[in-house]
């Protein structure tokens, strides 16, 4: 067994890319528009791993557009979705930024979580040891629910 992707249901594909690519930083590595099934689905990965992908040695995230508008509930029961990076808090100021809100703040220096347009949990995780606690992050509360 070999995990491939995650499949994550999307109604507005565009504000979808807009999130993962343009505010999270994955890369989009392939797209297959169904006429026939009257769907699109646009698979993402880390940035630098689209070869890897592409030789089936890196998962992906399956962004799943169905051009018939449809109602999807419970984001919560899906899980989330977890990705490693190099700063927490540089990651996590850079999606403030971009007006993602911040549901989880890394207050242990080592987990955040955001969510999608969709609602999806996003769960961050600093890439090796936890960064020492600081501000703004430490002693901010929790945004809704994640």
């Amino acid at each position: 067994m070999k995990y491939l992707h995650t499949m994550v249901r999307v109604t507005d594909l565009d504000a979808s890319l807009d999130f993962y690519c343009d505010k999270l930083g994955l890369v989009e590595i392939s797209r297959n528009e169904n006429a026939a099934g009257r769907f699109t689905l646009v698979f993402l990965g880390a940035p630098g791993d689209a070869d890897a992908v592409k030789a089936g040695r890196a998962p992906t995230v399956e962004l799943t557009y169905n051009w018939d508008p449809e109602a999807y509930e419970g984001g919560r029961n899906f899980g989330h979705l977890a990705y490693a990076t190099d700063d927490i808090y540089a990651l996590c100021q850079q999606l403030k930024d971009k007006g993602v809100v911040i549901n989880r703040p890394p207050r242990d220096g080592r987990m955040a979580f955001v969510r999608s347009p969709d609602n999806i949990s996003i769960e961050l995780l600093q890439a090796g040891p936890a960064l020492p606690p600081a501000e703004p992050w430490a002693s901010m509360p929790n945004t809704g629910s994640w």
